[in-house]
């Protein structure tokens, strides 16, 4: 299955969540997106269905290796890309905005290029 960008930002979602609170219901992402709780549901069967997640035994949905790949590529990017666009004099929620547009269609040449490009001027910002 192709991942589309849904599924990216879900997937996203669901570290960012797991970090925060150290696990993650549908409705924690539900109210994290501002979805409903049955297109949250959809969309956590689609990534179930494709080994994206599963489910620990109280219900908590967990990233499966392949999910967590996924994210923490996402995530990478949207915060390398949030960085870039502030160093660029972009406001910090604009930057945060405009960056999880891109973080889904960017080539990974050019991701790798700016990844590349502030690490060489900020080393210290890894």
């Amino acid at each position: 299955m192709q991942l589309h960008e849904s599924g990216e930002m879900y997937l996203e979602t669901i570290l960012i969540l797991k970090e925060r609170f150290g696990y993650v219901r549908s409705i924690d992402i539900a109210h994290e997106l501002n979805f409903s709780k049955p297109s949250v549901s959809r969309a956590i069967s689609l990534l179930r269905e494709n080994d994206y997640v599963t489910f620990d035994p109280n219900g908590m949905i967990l990233l499966t290796e392949k999910g967590q790949i996924v994210a923490e590529k996402i995530y990478e990017r949207h915060n390398v890309l949030t960085r870039c666009l502030m160093a660029l004099g972009v406001s910090e929620e604009n930057a945060s905005a405009d960056a999880c547009r891109i973080e889904h269609v960017i080539s990974e040449e050019t991701f790798l290029k700016i990844k590349n490009h502030l690490e060489e001027k900020n080393p210290s910002e890894q």
